[in-house]
């Protein structure tokens, strides 16, 4: 028997289709060794040599036990993880589970999953790469050391359950960058000129009075009335009439980064929805030849491409589009940004005959979106460029001169495939010297905008340029950062919260190579050459762990701490302890300074600024409208709320805060007053009759009443799908709802 050991048991069962009856396929399941969970695990010796103290997880040891077992019956073992340094490195980790030498088991690499180019990495075997492993070994231990020292360090001194790491506040620090530069930018008013050439030709200002004129020059209303009025009385002329080609260049196929960003422009996915889309269709989906992968790799950050898969997509151009969509010779793409190639092909289709066409009958929505999108670029790329007939036409005055700008598509080229995003634009057909009549002319202020913050797409773009992490780590550090609150997503645009101010500050003062985008780029070059040129890795680490803990132990004596717990002046009701006003996560709260031992807490209301603590029992200065008693607050398991100080003999309840939501419309039951409530399960519209009258709606109800046959319950107006519809509250039928 021969054993194949992989990372995916969808990889593993889809190659097992491939093989013989000789060939037994396992799925590690990831990592099956790891640096443990519960401690540092990392020992320095009296050498000051780091050594890793690897183990493998209780969850994992199902696994392993099935690999030992199937190792022992195995004339050979292979190991096939993926062709990166983390798929290197747990192969690695794979053989000594085993108790076997790395070095002396065949280690197979492929890029796509397919039966040509299984066969070909088993006739081609080579052994584990050191270096690779020693490099990605360097990177585990560099982010456990960040991982493990600051992060203690960041919850000690600003907040509990803070994290810090070396991509992952690097990455922080330039998006608080940006929103520093969004609160510190102050809008400059600017003036245009708008305008209409014999009656449908739009132009722009280029100059008057002999200056230049770009979009801040006129500065105000007085100075742009002052030049419509000069120009009203002034005739124009067509001055100059060009005509260019100009050729729009074939897009590059995929890499990570690059899949990632489109996705999220054009179908609008995560790049974690994205790279969970193109791990499937990497493993093997359904196709009408059994399961097959259908893309290749999906880490990578390489341009290259296979010359046989090239050579297919040529002759498909050819037979679907014709000669002149394709070029003399293949298209050959290099990589222009930071960083080494870890993979050897980009992200390209494995079945060309697998169109999108066909696809759709295999294929989920989301899984098939993505595929198609990759498919086309990746024809595409080998397609001619798009040719384009720019125009422009000169208008001149006596002071002045507007320029009109339009183009025509003369040759689609690769926009056959992916589709043309731009429209024409026309000019009519003009000479030069001829009069040209200014039909309208009117002014209107504008305001610069503020730079944009970054959506995941830019955010990746900029990650990249920079340098920062690679292709495996993009996706999981914007996750991170969600994970840890550092972060929120508004309208797909990313916005750092407040508490990812307070930690890039504390960083940038004290530890400010690690937010550094330059010293985290060159610690992935250093990664690098470990991985391609044997750089001691032991030597990088020794380099970076000892300075960084001088610094922890000087941080922990003099970062002064930020959080806050200030005393109250009064004790607290389970202990006696004196409770302290304390900044959480979530915001301030009372605690007991008796913590942990006593862990009684109250909930912290703000008024005018200031921080007013209800204790339990407390008057709020409200009368109860069943009973005329007063409303006192009390403390449930959702918190704080207002209720009658005659319990039991009344039982009335209500929010300790009012919304300030309100309806004349009565309750559609029994005609008694509507109220705006909340609970666990979200807010309602409900009867203040309750519990005679249970009438419950989640949108506010109208007047108007459902038509459908026996039903004749409550509309009430909501938004469902972007659409404006009444919902009937009983049988949940939806009509369209005019504006009224």
């Amino acid at each position: 028997m021969k054993l194949i050991i992989v990372e995916s048991p969808a990889k593993a069962k889809t190659i097992k289709n491939f093989l013989g009856k000789e060939y037994e396929v396992i799925a590690s399941k990831g990592h099956i060794r790891d640096l443990p969970k519960s401690r540092f695990g990392i020992k320095i010796d009296e050498n000051n040599v780091l050594t890793p103290e690897y183990s493998v997880a209780k969850e994992n040891a199902a696994t392993v036990k099935q690999i030992k077992e199937l190792a022992k019956k195995a004339d050979t073992i292979y190991i096939a993880t993926d062709e990166d340094r983390e798929g290197e490195a747990i192969g690695w980790h794979i053989a000594h589970a085993m108790k076997k030498d790395p070095e002396t088991l065949p280690r197979i690499v492929f890029h796509e999953i397919t039966k040509t180019a299984i066969q070909h990495a088993l006739e081609s075997a080579r052994t584990v790469n050191m270096d690779m492993v020693n490099a990605q070994q360097t990177r585990r231990l560099l982010d456990r050391i960040v991982g493990y020292k600051l992060s203690p360090l960041l919850s000690s001194k600003i907040q509990k359950g803070l994290s810090g790491g070396r991509v992952q506040s690097s990455t922080l620090k330039i998006i608080v960058d940006k929103e520093r530069e969004i609160k510190a930018f102050v809008p400059q008013e600017y003036w245009s000129i708008d305008t209409l050439f014999n009656k449908n030709i739009e132009a722009a200002l280029q100059s008057y009075k002999e200056q230049k004129m770009d979009k801040l020059s006129i500065t105000n209303a007085k100075d742009a009335k002052e030049i419509v009025e000069t120009l009203k009385k002034e005739d124009f002329t067509v001055s100059s009439i060009e005509t260019k080609q100009r050729k729009t260049s074939t897009p590059p196929p995929f890499m990570t980064s690059t899949l990632q960003q489109t996705a999220s422009s054009k179908l609008g996915l995560s790049p974690k929805k994205t790279m969970m889309l193109a791990q499937t269709l990497y493993e093997g989906v359904k196709t009408p030849e059994g399961t097959s992968g259908v893309i290749t790799y999906m880490r990578t950050d390489s341009l290259n491409m296979a010359a046989e898969a090239v050579e297919g997509a040529r002759t498909l151009i050819l037979e679907r589009y014709g000669k002149e969509y394709l070029p003399k010779e293949a298209k050959v793409y290099a990589k222009k940004s930071k960083g080494a190639q870890e993979a050897h092909e980009a992200i390209r289709p494995t079945l060309l005959d697998f169109t999108p066409q066909i696809a759709e009958k295999y294929l989920k929505a989301d899984e098939l979106k993505l595929y198609t999108l990759i498919y086309n670029r990746f024809l595409a790329c080998q397609m001619n460029d798009a040719l384009f007939e720019q125009q422009s036409i000169l208008f001149k005055s006596e002071s002045s001169a507007f320029k009109a700008n339009g183009r025509k598509l003369i040759f689609d080229g690769f926009y056959r495939v992916v589709g043309a995003e731009d429209k024409d634009k026309l000019l009519p057909t003009l000479k030069e010297g001829e009069k040209a009549e200014l039909s309208s002319i009117a002014t209107q202020q504008h305001f610069t905008e503020p730079p944009s913050r970054y959506s995941e797409a830019s955010l990746i773009k900029k990650l990249e340029a920079e340098g920062i992490g690679r292709p495996s780590t993009y996706a999981p550090t914007i996750s991170t950062l969600q994970a840890r609150m550092y972060i929120d997503l508004k309208k797909r645009q990313i916005v750092p919260t407040e508490i990812a101010f307070k930690v890039t500050e504390l960083l940038e003062k004290h530890f400010a190579e690690i937010v550094d985008a330059e010293f985290t780029s060159n610690m992935e070059e250093i990664l690098d050459e470990i991985a391609e040129e044997g750089k001691d890795w032991q030597k990088v680490l020794h380099e970076f762990y000892f300075p960084f803990m001088e610094k922890i132990a000087e941080g922990k004596e003099k970062i002064i701490s930020q959080k806050l717990a200030k005393p109250l002046g009064r004790n607290c009701p389970k202990c006696g302890e004196e409770l302290l006003l304390r900044g959480g996560r979530y915001g301030n709260f009372i605690a007991c300074s008796g913590f942990p031992k006593c862990k009684y807490t109250e909930q912290v209301e703000s008024e005018e600024g200031e921080e007013k603590v209800l204790s339990e029992d407390e008057a709020v200065g409200q009368k109860c409208e069943k009973c005329g008693a007063d409303m006192v607050v009390k403390n449930g398991r959702n918190g704080k709320f207002l209720a009658c100080s005659a319990y039991p003999e009344c039982k009335n309840t209500k929010p300790l805060n009012e919304p300030d939501q309100t309806t004349d419309v009565p309750c559609p039951d029994c005609g008694g007053k509507l109220l705006f409530r909340k609970s666990r399960r979200g807010a309602f519209w409900g009867c203040e009759n309750y519990p005679d009258c249970k009438f419950i709606s989640k949108f506010v109800p109208t007047l108007k009443k459902c038509e459908q046959e026996g039903c004749g319950g409550a509309l009430a107006a909501r938004t469902y799908r972007n659409a404006e519809v009444y919902e009937c509250v009983k049988c949940k039928n939806r009509t369209p709802r005019e504006e009224e």
